[in-house]
């Protein structure tokens, strides 16, 4: 049951109590749909009230206590006054398939192609983050993919192009390319406009929470992004610069209270939301692991954590609510998006990897106090790797049809639907089928 129910009941009970000289209150209960992982959440289940003061009344004066203006408009907050969404994806991995369909001269590039035909989702998000899971290879270094990953500089403009406002960057592969890989990374983003976290070029960088201001009615809201990773690929934490990837764990220097004591902070700099990006889980499993589901639940225990994005897995896990986050709210999490774009195949991995999903966040903005998280959406993408590794669309709906340049056949779309749909529905959830549409003026990156 969320804060705003809870209020309201405890104010109906006040009036009640006004004209009668004793309650009896009943409790209710709530209880998730159990995710795909088939665990279900706690019940929850709100104390019973309790009647205000004794049965007894003086003669003459009325001893119940009246609610309060601002209980009153806690209890009946209204209809927020703007709705934000907030959008995030699937792993972005460049297999040099990937990079060298997009190659558009000796060194230059152009991805904004592949993207088009789910860029109205990205650019009608208030807020975009992309999860790019590879570093970009530092000047004079060759591009590279698996093991080792290395992308061209001209991913970042063609993403800041099709709509990303910035990238989560903590990642099993952030080091692939060693500190010089993060140095460069980061400084293009920058370059290009776009905010970043999860490794970092200096200490003090390394203690910087990455900060979005959307401007919307009126108001700015503040988002905080903050990104980690519980794995590392066997790839030692750095002697020198152990700041420099936040890693959480037995692998890394940090852990998942240093991720909450962040979030914190970034409440007291002013945050109306903390976002938290996390590369965990096992590859190629469709459900949350132990670990997911402890990190998760610290986080929202915690209550400083909105929502969490995961990613790592390479196929698609499913979206729930846990108990806790914000005032006791609730806090959502998509335990894994799956790839956006790869070059992992077909014949080595199966369809699962040739699907994620877009996890789109709606925001609801009041004129005054905090912004709240109302529901967290899936919406499936597909990679036509045969047709120059072009995104759609998974709906035909979503897609208008057959565009075109669409390459797979009706029966390869149906072996894709087939390994995705159930496992995303099978907490009773739907996908959602409507295109976001920016309300806010402008969104500013900021540390």
């Amino acid at each position: 049951m969320s804060f705003r129910r809870l209020s309201t009941v405890a104010l109906a009970s006040a009036f009640f109590l006004a004209s009668c000289s004793s309650i009896t209150s009943q409790g209710d209960s709530e209880s998730e749909t159990p995710d795909a992982s088939e665990s279900t959440s706690p019940e929850t289940t709100p104390p019973s009230s309790e009647p205000a003061g004794d049965e007894e009344s003086t003669q003459g004066t009325d001893e119940t206590e009246k609610p309060t203006d601002d209980e009153i408009e806690a209890a009946d907050p209204g209809e927020p006054m703007a709705q934000l969404t907030i959008v995030s994806g699937g792993d972005i991995l460049l297999h040099p398939s990937i990079y060298e369909t997009a190659r558009t001269g000796p060194d230059s590039f152009d991805f904004t192609y592949q993207y088009e035909g789910i860029e109205p989702w990205i650019s009608g998000a208030d807020l975009a983050l992309c999860s790019l899971e590879v570093p970009i290879a530092p000047e004079g270094t060759e591009y590279s993919g698996y093991p080792s990953f290395g992308a061209p500089a001209d991913l970042i403009s063609s993403l800041k192009e099709v709509g990303w406002d910035g990238c989560n960057t903590a990642t099993n592969h952030t080091m692939d390319r060693g500190f010089a890989g993060v140095e460069r990374t980061n400084t293009v983003l920058e370059e290009n406009g776009m905010g970043f976290h999860g490794g970092a070029r200096t200490e003090e960088e390394s203690k910087d929470v990455q900060f979005y201001d959307i401007e919307v009615e009126g108001r700015t809201v503040t988002v905080a992004h903050i990104s980690a990773t519980a794995l590392t690929n066997g790839v030692p934490i750095r002697t020198e610069q152990p700041w420099s990837w936040f890693v959480i764990g037995e692998l890394g220097p940090y852990e998942t209270s240093d991720v909450i004591d962040m979030a914190e902070s970034a409440r007291e700099e002013g945050a109306d939301l903390v976002v938290v990006s996390m590369h965990w889980g096992t590859e190629y499993v469709s459900k949350p692991i132990e670990e997911q589901q402890i990190i998760a639940q610290q986080l929202a225990d915690s209550g400083q954590v909105d929502l969490v994005y995961g990613n790592h897995s390479h196929v698609p896990e499913p979206v729930t609510e846990l108990e806790g986050g914000p005032r006791g709210e609730g806090m959502w999490v998509a335990w894994s998006m799956g790839n956006l774009i790869s070059g992992q195949t077909i014949a080595n991995h199966g369809y699962r990897v040739t699907t994620g999903y877009l996890g789109t966040a709606t925001i609801d903005v009041p004129a005054e106090g905090p912004a709240t998280v109302d529901r967290l959406d899936w919406t499936v993408v597909t990679q036509d790797a045969p047709g120059n590794n072009r995104l759609y669309f998974l709906n035909e709906e979503l897609r208008g049809g057959r565009p075109a340049t669409l390459t797979l056949s009706d029966a390869e779309l149906q072996e894709r639907a087939a390994v995705t749909y159930p496992v995303m529905e099978a907490n009773g959830s739907s996908e959602r089928l409507e295109v976001p549409t920016q309300v806010s003026t402008s969104v500013e990156p900021r540390r």
